[in-house]
């Protein structure tokens, strides 16, 4: 606790130090190579438990959060050959680059300062650097609580979540049929885990019915699994204890404005509901729409041309729609020769314009985003269901909706399942297929 409330202290001194800053590009500020960073989480439990007594009785467990809502991640500092610094986010299979660093001097504290911003997100780490460590806070500007999360990275530690090597008591590759949502105050809700064991080394993702949670990677110690993730957009941390009867059990965090229970089980059949059931359309209400564009035009659903079109319900703060929005480009560049209009609907975080067209145009330069986006609302789900009443409800973001040229729905896919999943390119050749299939209908 004390490091935390030192960590803390720093933060206020950090805040100010804008106006300090003496900006030093005449030599490489930061050591290249690996680092190791810490995400220090709020650490109360899931649940009114204190430290050491058992979860509740239907859970039939001791679980003892070894991490104590420390959330690790490893990255890598980079130089190119015009001496410019990169961070590379490590995740699994995925490298995530920000070239958006900043590095200079406080002239109170006399140290060096850097600041790394991640522009899809909207988000940044900023601190203090001194004798190889990195000290400050990871900001979620957009969120009004639970915005400043405590951030520390010491230099050369290639480590995820430890060093030690306990042999574990199974492997664990294969498919696990998944509940969230174990407390008293939630529905519980399902979910898949997709998992891969090499040795104490574990990657893999959990796939919901609004998407996924993209590139994990950590480890299996004897009886508990530690899993996590940090991509600028956001931080996830699974823990588990594997029970006598293989049931996994344990607790999920979503930075630090949401954590649950959750449990799993083996099942190589385990499965969703299929993504094209569970968002229905209103009869009787035509599907239409008029929204501001980046500039502030206002364009309609009559406004798109296309023998088919697409309307991707989605948010820049979402990772899952910026895989589908990778997906829709490579799509389209795929098949030039098809007559298809694609828009996209963004609901945001952020009720300014002044602060939403920014960042819709950040996020088409840089995901080099071919079609229109517009600005439809807020990114609750309540709301977004109010601004496309032809809805039965928005149940998730992304939502992809294929009209034929009469404005018609032919289908609705809610979620989206990214490459970090096996069901990627399974979607990618039935969506194919299906755009052939329906193209001159």
């Amino acid at each position: 606790m004390r490091f935390y409330f030192s960590s803390m202290l720093s933060m206020l001194v950090i805040l100010g130090l804008s106006s300090c800053l003496v900006p030093d590009k005449s030599f490489p500020q930061l050591p290249d190579g690996i680092w190791r960073g810490v995400l220090k989480l709020d650490s109360r439990p899931a649940t009114p438990n204190p430290k050491g007594e058992p979860l509740p009785d239907k859970l039939q467990l001791t679980f003892e959060e070894v991490t104590q809502g420390e959330l690790p991640f490893t990255f890598a500092i980079r130089y190119n050959r015009s001496g410019k610094m990169v961070m590379e986010l490590i995740n699994g299979e995925e490298r995530i680059l920000s070239g958006d660093i900043t590095f200079g001097r406080s002239r109170y504290l006399a140290k060096d300062t850097f600041s790394v911003n991640f522009p899809l997100s909207d988000t940044y780490i900023h601190g203090l650097y001194e004798e190889n460590v990195m000290e400050g806070e990871w900001v979620i500007p957009y969120r009004d609580t639970y915005n400043r999360i405590p951030f520390v990275a010491k230099y050369g530690h290639n480590y995820r979540f430890t060093q030690l090597r306990k042999p574990p008591i199974m492997d664990m590759t294969g498919s696990w049929a998944v509940t969230f949502g174990l407390t008293e105050e939630e529905d519980p809700y399902p979910g898949v885990a997709e998992l891969r064991q090499k040795g104490n080394s574990l990657t893999g993702t959990f796939l919901t019915e609004t998407g996924d949670y993209r590139y994990l990677e950590g480890t299996v110690q004897a009886n508990k699994l530690y899993l996590s993730v940090f991509d600028g957009a956001h931080a996830f941390l699974f823990e588990g204890k594997i029970g006598q009867d293989s049931l996994i059990r344990g607790i999920f965090r979503s930075g630090r404005q949401y954590q649950t229970i959750w449990e799993g089980k083996p099942d190589q059949k385990a499965s969703l509901r299929d993504a094209m059931t569970i968002t229905g359309i209103k009869k009787g209400v035509p599907v239409a729409f008029s929204f501001p564009d980046e500039k502030g035009n206002l364009v309609s659903l009559t406004d798109i041309p296309g023998k088919l079109k697409f309307i991707q319900i989605m948010g820049t703060w979402c990772p899952n729609c910026l895989d589908e929005t990778r997906f829709l480009q490579e799509f389209l560049w795929n098949n030039k020769e098809k007559d298809i209009g694609v828009v996209g609907l963004a609901f945001e975080r952020y009720p300014e314009k002044e602060k939403v067209l920014p960042l819709l145009a950040a996020w088409r330069k840089r995901l080099q985003v071919s079609y229109p986006l517009l600005w439809a609302g807020s990114h609750r789900k309540k709301e977004a269901s109010v601004a496309l009443p032809f809805l039965e409800e928005v149940f998730a973001f992304p939502t992809l909706l294929i009209l034929n040229e009469r404005n018609e729905v032919l289908r609705v896919h809610t979620g989206f399942s990214g490459p970090a999943t096996s069901q990627y390119k399974y979607f990618k050749k039935e969506f194919q297929e299906y755009v052939n299939k329906n193209y001159n209908k």
